[in-house]
């Protein structure tokens, strides 16, 4: 069983989640999500347009938000809603670090079966933020 509403407190931290994003996982990730742009595929391809390596494509990132946020609240939580803004990229064979924290709690009126809850969050690596964001979740009550 995942969180309770009830249990949640603004300026709870999140426990941290840390992936190592292989040649695999990245590859891995564009495939799944039909991203056939070579820069996340084809170091050769990458390495010609500037890159040191493939990196990761934004919907992975927004899956790996997603599980760092479930995570956490478990498997009762519907994500409502998830604004990220991508910074410095991330390559295979770099690690990336997911921290966040509660910055908002609330509850409908008109529903008494779920309370909402905002989290910050942000993965970093070794060459700063990789993506920042903030979520909305529902929560049982």
């Amino acid at each position: 069983m995942g969180r309770r509403w009830s249990e949640v407190e603004v300026g709870e931290t999140l426990p941290g989640l840390v992936l190592e994003m292989t040649a695999t996982r990245v590859v891995a990730g564009a495939l799944a999500t039909r991203d056939f742009m070579p820069v996340h595929h084809d170091r050769d391809y990458a390495n010609s347009q500037g890159a040191p390596d493939i990196f990761m494509n934004i919907l992975s990132d927004n899956a790996y938000c997603s599980r760092f946020l479930t995570d956490w609240a478990g498997k009762e939580a519907i994500i409502r809603s998830l604004a990220i803004r991508l910074g410095v990229p991330s390559f295979a064979n770099s690690e990336l670090t997911w921290q966040g924290h509660v910055v908002a709690v609330w509850t409908e009126e008109d529903d008494p079966t779920e309370g909402w809850v905002e989290v910050a969050l942000v993965a970093t690596n070794d060459l700063g933020d990789h993506v920042t964001g903030v979520a909305r979740l529902t929560l049982p009550r």
